[in-house]
């Protein structure tokens, strides 16, 4: 029993710790398509109250099926993004590699047709983006539009011409007969299935941050979203002769709504592409993005929101005419003509502006919540004459972040989300009842006091100049860094990829090429911690599957010793939720081996760094307090 224990405790630690094999990505960019509203006889079903949630929700499981969401790739797409990569596009940031994906794709494809190449690059350059400032991302937007605009594999039907169309579609919508030609010529067929299984482990990877993801959100807001939705549906009059002044007759139909994560290993590097197609929301996400901090969020904010929006649309029509006038003020405010900001319709402009809300109130709350926790622990650890002094810091800290949210529903506020702030406050209320928030839409929507939202600019003013001087420092910051600095952090960055690399390979438990790859980068690289910590990873992964009780000792002890150098190596002021797990899982393994004592030293030492972000102090305590009496 005692060693089945510590298997799960090891496996946990080396989940957890994996993190330290992933760099932070730059926020996204997000190419999005406003939903078109149904028609009235559509009927969401009533949302559920939090007392209503399923059983996976209370129990700490989540199956997301039950909450509306897929992780599936898309067929569709790959071929899309495949025939575009063989046109030429190529969004590897200047000065890094392909990915393993996107060279694998190029191999594959190098006897491709050089005339049919050519062909797809001809088209390609013809119908760039004019705009020598559009990204990467801006220009493939339209293609993963036309991509979910076309049939399926083989044919590709391509649609009518319509402005119903994505926008852009119309432009591109010529590339589809190459695309079916790239199709039956380039072999990728038969490369099809084994490219869809890459692009499945990816999203397996994505799965749990997206668990925490939906889990956060639908805590947040109390409530679980629509799936099925109900349509009455005219019935034709099947009579040989149908009769005058009948009444049409009507069935029920049941519709599914699906919140549907592709994951796409040739999409632009931390880019995501949102689509809403009838009752399904698709997120476009590329390789190694988190989905609990990015805007996948906000893209599962909009599924969960949009069907209250449609159901309280009569509470919104009655505010339509201030809503307009507040919206084209908007529009023609100096800022929003620079920027060319396109005004959203009424119902997109309240749905816009929940979601903006609820996206900043949940970052605030993350952020204040991690405030709370660190001023607490440095409280409880300083003498009386520093305590005023922390006070007062966490006070000033504490009225930084509030600028950032006013900043951020500025922002949105801006971009035509004029209830951002409104909701904002709304939802701060509804934070502290904790009732499901669609239960009082209704009543928020009839509250609303538009001259008041006229106002939100001359009061959001100087917060927003408060935050954009500190943008400007922390960038003037950025530009003064020297050429070794720069190289540094690329080396950082490759480090980042290799140790996430051999994190596969241990969930494969191919322990032993994980540390052959990890000597040879730590050959490479010094003494750097997280090597250390990535082989004491290695070696207590791999004694939990030893039988022979001699060679589970030999490799507990290894990583006793790889988590000592990887301390011994670290430094305290940017290693410390490393020196904390390392002491944590250090505390573990002792403490199996019955070296008590020496175990209640390492948890202490991993609660004597406090309650750092990335750390394991709630895993020592709770540890610390199991082996004592």
């Amino acid at each position: 029993m005692k060693k089945h224990l510590f298997v799960i405790a090891v496996l946990l630690a080396s989940v957890q710790a994996s993190a330290f094999g992933q760099s932070s990505s730059p926020a996204p960019k997000t190419t999005a398509a406003t939903p078109a509203r149904g028609a009235s006889n559509v009927a969401a079903q009533p949302t559920p109250t939090p007392a209503a949630r399923p059983q996976s929700m209370r129990s700490g499981t989540l199956d997301l099926s039950d909450y509306g969401v897929r992780i599936e790739p898309e067929p569709r797409l790959l071929v899309m993004m495949a025939a575009l990569d063989a046109a030429g596009f190529d969004p590897t940031p200047a000065g890094r590699q392909p990915s393993e994906f996107r060279a694998l794709v190029r191999r594959d494809q190098e006897s491709l047709d050089p005339e049919l190449r050519a062909r797809l690059r001809r088209f390609y350059e013809l119908n760039r983006l004019k705009d020598p400032a559009a990204t990467p991302a801006e220009q493939a937007a339209r293609y993963v539009s036309l991509a979910y605009a076309l049939g399926d594999a083989p044919a590709f039907d391509a649609p009518a011409r319509s402005d119903d169309l994505f926008a852009g579609v119309l432009d591109v919508l010529d590339f589809a007969p190459l695309l079916r030609e790239f199709y039956s010529k380039s072999g990728i067929a038969a490369r099809l299935p084994g490219y869809l299984a890459a692009h499945q482990k990816e999203g397996d990877r994505l799965r749990p941050q997206t668990s925490e993801m939906v889990r956060a959100v639908l805590t947040y807001l109390h409530t679980r979203p629509v799936t099925l939705t109900l349509e009455r549906v005219p019935v034709k009059n099947q009579s040989a002769k149908p009769k005058k002044d009948v009444p049409p007759v009507f069935i029920t139909r049941e519709r599914e709504r699906r919140f549907r994560l592709v994951p796409d290993l040739l999409a632009v590097p931390g880019s995501i592409n949102f689509r809403v197609i009838g009752d399904n929301y698709f997120a476009v996400v590329p390789q190694g993005l988190d989905p609990a901090s990015s805007e996948v969020r906000r893209a599962y904010l909009q599924f969960v929101i949009d069907p209250v929006i449609l159901r309280f649309n009569r509470e919104i029509a009655l505010k339509r005419e201030g809503l307009r006038g507040l919206l084209d003020e908007r529009a023609a405010a100096p800022a929003a003509l620079a920027a060319g900001v396109t005004v959203p319709d009424v119902f997109a402009a309240v749905a816009r502006s929940l979601v903006s809300a609820a996206d900043a109130r949940m970052n605030f709350a993350a952020r204040t919540r991690a405030l709370a926790e660190q001023t607490s622990v440095r409280l409880q650890r300083a003498k009386e004459p520093e305590r005023a002094s922390i006070v007062k810091e966490s006070q000033a800290d504490r009225a930084m972040l509030e600028d950032e949210l006013t900043a951020q529903l500025a922002d949105a506020y801006e971009r035509g989300a004029v209830l951002a702030f409104y909701f904002s406050e709304q939802l701060r209320d509804q934070e502290i009842a904790g009732f499901d928030f669609a239960d009082f839409f209704s009543d928020m929507m009839t509250r609303v006091d538009l001259a008041r939202e006229r106002l939100r600019p001359a009061e959001y003013a100087a917060a927003r100049e408060r935050v954009a001087a500190l943008r400007r420092e922390a960038a003037r910051a950025l530009s003064n860094r020297t050429g070794d600095e720069t190289r540094a952090d690329e080396r950082r960055a490759a480090l980042d990829k290799s140790i996430a690399d051999i994190n596969e390979l241990l969930r494969a438990k191919n322990y032993t090429e994980a540390e052959t790859r990890l000597r040879a980068l730590l050959t490479e690289n010094g003494g750097e911690p997280r090597i250390f910590f990535a082989l004491a990873q290695a070696a207590s992964i791999s004694a939990s599957d030893a039988f022979v009780e001699n060679i589970r000792d030999e490799r507990l002890g290894r990583a006793l010793a790889n988590y000592r150098l990887a301390i011994n190596s670290a430094t305290s002021e940017t290693d410390r939720p490393l020196i904390s797990r390392a002491y944590t899982a250090m505390g573990r393994i002792l403490a199996f081996l019955d070296r008590k004592d020496e175990a209640v030293k390492a948890f202490e030492a991993a609660i004597s760094l406090g309650n750092v972000k990335d750390g394991a102090y709630a895993d020592a305590e709770r540890e610390l307090r199991e082996l004592r009496p």
